[in-house]
């Protein structure tokens, strides 16, 4: 889609979001840039070839050293201790949301800003500083400079306090649930697109993608006489370039069919995808190696189950006997049934990318409906045993998921869910009360999934 190609959505910069360094060293540039012109404009001023308003004017050298001093002092003491106190805390939450919050907030915007205004100011102000010297004409002073050190200054105490606001609201964990919640849409809507997508790869670079079918004589062929192609290395799979390996397939006229999808780990050395004819099998493996980007960690990048996977981990965590937290693993489950029923609406047919001949060169990992359902609810069933409250939830979620859904294969999948869930709760509820309760909702989900086939069958 247009959008999204203008939007550059690679792995590069992700890794590059997924950095505290990056947007730091742009603004520490953009610091420099600044004290550059102000510099100019105070050795223009020494030398009487501008006059500059009498309110700039900052006295002799020695103040102004003093100011510029205790800026940078000032400035490069509250980044250790904020910073430090910061880590610290979000350590302490990671422990009850998972590891995978330090990573969202390495990954914060806000916080990256945060810093690179702090290290700039710090920077400018100690440029600042090595620009104060001796003239024959008098001591050079940049009034200049030092005016803009001290509104930097402000700059930062602003920016400190919406910092810590922002430090103690993100690490709420309403917060970090909904903020997982919305990078598992936006993962949905770049990996499930709405509509069909078709791209020209002699137009746009990418190849076009038709959301059918697999064709079977031609699985069938590339498994019983299509080469092996083997991966280069260990670790999760992060990102696939589809364009550039169908490209690879129309120059050396072949068909590719890959075995993994995003999220996947591989291992060096084993099968990760096979190509009919087998004599381009040599070729496809060197620019799989090129196109495949492999990782320590998975990240959300074309791997929408990544967030299910977080928000599920929180939930589990919460349920148990350590944390104890029901009303956590509820709101995880309100949030899944909210992405479950944004998949539950895309298309899931086989992914099959051809070229603007009209003809197959890749064919992707498909994925699984089933297998998506199955993760956001197994491991929370089999935490929450003997708790009614969260059994009841997870019921309710399954039926609200139902409304969303667009075949009875799918519909399908959640009654057996729900199934299990029962069976479960019969085994571990003692209460007969809250058993009733139970086999109520699951009553009430088993009519919504059958009034929602009936026009089908019709």
């Amino acid at each position: 889609m247009k959008g999204q190609s203008k939007r550059l959505p690679n792995w590069r910069w992700e890794a590059l979001r997924t950095t505290l360094w990056f947007v730091p060293s742009i603004l520490i540039v953009v610091g420099i840039v600044i004290f550059l012109i102000t510099f100019n404009i105070d050795v223009a001023a020494h030398f009487h070839h501008i006059q500059l308003p009498t309110w700039i004017r900052s006295g002799n050298s020695e103040p102004g050293r003093e100011v510029l001093i205790a800026i940078a002092a000032a400035i490069i003491t509250v980044v250790g201790v904020v910073f430090s106190i910061t880590i610290l805390a979000l350590t302490l939450a990671s422990q009850q949301f998972g590891p995978r919050m330090m990573r969202n907030f390495v990954r914060d915007v806000g916080n990256q800003v945060t810093l690179g205004v702090f290290v700039a100011t710090f920077v400018f102000s100690v440029l600042a500083l090595g620009s104060i010297t001796v003239y024959p004409h008098g001591n050079f002073v940049p009034h200049v400079s030092i005016a803009v050190a001290e509104v930097l200054l402000l700059v930062d105490l602003a920016v400190l306090i919406y910092f810590i606001n922002h430090i103690a609201s993100s690490i709420q964990l309403p917060a970090v649930i909904a903020g997982i919640a919305r990078d598992l849409d936006s993962a949905i809507d770049t990996e499930f697109p709405a509509v069909n997508r078709e791209i020209s790869v002699s137009s746009s670079a990418n190849p076009r993608l038709v959301l059918n079918e697999q064709p079977a004589e031609l699985l069938a062929t590339i498994e019983n006489r299509g080469g092996v192609v083997l991966a280069s290395r260990s670790g999760y799979l992060q990102f696939v370039g589809y364009a550039q390996l169908a490209k690879i397939a129309k120059l050396v006229d072949a068909v590719i069919r890959l075995d993994y999808r995003p999220g996947h780990f591989i291992v060096a050395g084993r099968p990760v995808a096979k190509v009919y004819p087998q004599g381009a099998a040599q070729q496809v493996e060197k620019a799989l190696a090129k196109a495949h980007v492999t990782g320590p960690h998975r990240t959300l990048m074309q791997d929408p189950v990544f967030a299910i996977d977080q928000l599920v981990e929180i939930a589990i965590r919460a349920l148990s006997p350590a944390v104890n937290d029901t009303f956590t693993a509820l709101t995880c489950l309100d949030w899944i049934s909210s992405g479950l029923s944004r998949i539950s609406g895309r298309d899931f047919s086989e992914r099959v990318y051809r070229d603007d001949e009209g003809r197959i060169r890749l064919i992707g990992a498909d994925w699984s409906y089933p297998k998506m359902v199955n993760r956001a609810f197994d491991k929370i069933r089999q935490a929450a045993r003997g708790m009614p409250a969260v059994i009841i939830r997870m019921l309710d979620s399954l039926n609200a998921v139902v409304d969303a859904t667009t075949t009875a294969s799918q519909r399908e999948v959640l009654l057996r869910q729900g199934e299990m869930i029962v069976e479960g709760s019969q085994d571990s509820v003692n209460d007969q009360n809250d058993l009733n309760d139970i086999l109520w909702h699951f009553n009430r989900l088993a009519e919504s999934i059958e009034e929602r086939n009936r026009p089908s069958a019709t």
